[in-house]
């Protein structure tokens, strides 16, 4: 039977342009030693176009059963189907070379074949992808988008146990680093045969194309440093973002900040990340505009944002970086105590920006978000942070993907969501249920206003979720969207 599963993911691989011609029967006597079998004999006829995720399931029910897959727990399927991917994937030469071949002609062209390329592989696992929920909801800044990440699956507890138990390894440094291309991995780090990472240069330094596995939105990509080095937001951060999108015109690229509480999960590797989305807030207009002394030729102002966002504009990127390192420069030391703005505590710093880049048209844009961690006792998550009402939906760090009015939540919602649509249907007591009690106010705030049926149920509730990102976002907004909090924004640009 496994010569049969053989046969069929070489065809697969065919097909993606994965397998060449005359590689064939080299993949092919790969696979037969994976699965410790000697004789091959092709069946006449295999069943076509079969999605490769049924395949090689098929291949570890078959693995599991020889003990050549030790156990079946999450984790260790997945190690050992990235193995078999491994297999029939083409060298890291030979992908690059073909997108080298591609940029030359379009850079459109090079990120379709390599996106197309990272699904074909497996890499980019679509069948889990293809879980996740998402929705668009209208609101006062425009169209926000939610999704429930469902892709990224639990941990079994076997796993976790193992795992604790493992020694650990200091190589790859972490999930960024460019030798996890082709890496095995182990309990606690992904493996990554199948993983293919194109080089390029941003102001003279060494970075790193990949997709996310996860990819939160369209062709979601991350572009990494060469070196483990940690994230910082200088000068040299909006050269290399500007850089990014001036070499790949149809993606945009920004970089979380580089203070914990306000930053990203992965601080301690240069990152950016970047994608062909065009986000809630890239539509969002200017609410107004000023001129920045001494950088006159730099259309800037402040966006219609439920954070706190200055919005650079012009044909030459070099002015664009000038205006806005005597942004970062000014916000980096800047306190304005009526406001809660303090640029430091005790010698820590507080004071930082979230920038994401883009073309629009022939213009260069660069979006620079003011950020703040300040935690106070009341506050020990940050005081720009989700308040405490809401974290019931979201108390995760705001990273960049929120922060451009994506709202990446918790898988746990998507049960919890459907036993609340049952419950008020039901009119049960939701303090009465252990899961749902901490949703319990946040229902009997809103529920009142609609005629709730079974029909709209879930739509109401989708759509009081993204009421909540919203004032998410309000809370992440170091100056509110009040005649108070815009006057203390005013305040910091004319100190500029």
């Amino acid at each position: 039977m496994i010569t049969k599963y053989i046969q069929e993911l070489v065809a697969y691989g065919k097909k993606k342009g994965l397998i060449d011609l005359v590689d064939e029967v080299y993949v092919t006597n790969r696979l037969l030693e994976l699965f410790e079998c000697m004789e091959y004999e092709p069946a006449d006829q295999v069943e076509a176009d079969r999605p490769v995720h049924e395949i090689l399931e098929d291949m570890m029910v078959y693995a599991h059963e020889k003990g050549i897959l030790k156990e079946d727990t999450i984790t260790m399927k997945d190690l050992f189907d990235t193995k078999i991917m491994g297999c029939i994937t083409p060298a890291p030469s030979v992908v690059r070379n073909i997108f080298q071949e591609k940029y030359a002609r379009s850079p459109k062209e090079a990120t379709d074949f390599y996106y197309d390329f990272s699904i074909a592989t497996n890499y980019i696992r679509k069948d889990r992808i293809e879980k996740d929920e998402k929705w668009v909801t209208d609101t006062e800044y425009g169209p926000i988008d939610i999704t429930i990440n469902l892709s990224k699956p639990e941990k079994d507890p076997r796993d976790i146990a193992k795992a604790g138990q493992a020694k650990k390894s200091g190589y790859p440094a972490c999930l960024l680093c460019k030798e996890n291309e082709g890496y095995a991995g182990h309990f606690s780090h992904p493996a990554r045969q199948n993983h293919r990472i194109m080089p390029m240069q941003l102001d003279c330094q060494n970075y790193f194309l990949q997709y996310s596995p996860y990819v939160y939105y369209n062709e979601h990509c991350i572009i990494f440093n060469g070196e483990h080095i940690p994230m910082k937001i200088d000068r040299a951060v909006f050269k290399k973002l500007l850089a990014f999108v001036g070499q790949f015109p149809h993606y945009m690229a920004g970089s979380n900040a580089d203070l914990p509480i306000v930053g990203g999960s992965i601080l301690s590797h240069d990152h950016f990340q970047g994608g062909g989305y065009t986000f809630a807030m890239a539509k969002a207009d200017y609410d107004r505009t000023f001129t920045l002394p001494g950088h006159e030729d730099v259309t800037a102002g402040i966006v219609r944002w439920p954070m706190s966002v200055i919005r650079l504009q012009c044909e030459d990127p070099a002015k664009i970086v000038d205006a806005a390192d005597h942004i970062l420069t000014s916000w980096r030391a800047y306190t304005d105590e009526a406001a809660f703005i303090f640029s430091e505590t005790d010698g820590v710093p507080h004071n930082t920006i979230t920038p994401i880049a883009r073309m629009r048209g022939d213009l260069y844009e660069l979006d620079l978000v003011l950020r703040n961690n300040i935690t106070t006792d009341e506050c020990p998550w940050g005081v720009y942070h989700p308040s405490a009402d809401l974290h019931h939906i979201k108390k995760e760090n705001i990273g960049l993907i929120e922060v451009m009015g994506l709202a990446v939540l918790p898988a746990r919602l998507k049960k919890e969501m459907s036993d609340l649509a049952d419950a008020i249907l039901a009119e049960s007591d939701l303090r009465a249920n252990e899961t749902l009690e901490k949703h319990a106010d946040w229902v009997d705030a809103w529920i009142g206003n609609y005629e709730i049926t079974a029909e709209n149920v879930k739509e109401i509730i989708r759509d009081e979720i993204s009421k909540v990102f919203v004032k998410v976002l309000e809370c992440a907004g170091v100056y509110k969207r009040t005649e108070e909090g815009q006057a203390a924004f005013m305040r910091f640009v004319e100190s500029l």
